[in-house]
């Protein structure tokens, strides 16, 4: 079984994966629709949308979602260890 700490982690880890998807899809989002004038693809398979905006936004949203999920899960994980650090010291001896 695992950990207590083990647990938070991964329950911590997973919403701060979540909220960074959301705010880095809102952002992508915005990006796109200003540097190309018009909003992504909403389905990059249709038939009707090119083969290069497809590709274009699926490299897009593929590398910024991985970028932002995983600063905020290695972000979450260092302040629960620094705060797991901290109680530590704070028990009396």
């Amino acid at each position: 079984m695992a950990k207590e700490g083990e647990f938070t982690a991964r329950i911590v880890g997973g919403v701060a994966a979540l909220v960074a998807g959301y705010a880095a899809r809102k952002t992508l989002t915005f990006a796109w629709t200003k540097a190309m004038g018009k909003e992504p693809p909403a389905d990059p398979e249709a038939p009707e949308v090119g083969l290069g905006e497809a590709l274009g936004w699926a490299v897009v949203t593929g590398v910024g979602m991985e970028v932002a999920r995983i600063l905020a899960v290695r972000a979450a994980h260092k302040r629960l260890r620094r705060r797991a650090h901290e109680d530590i010291e704070e028990l009396p001896v």
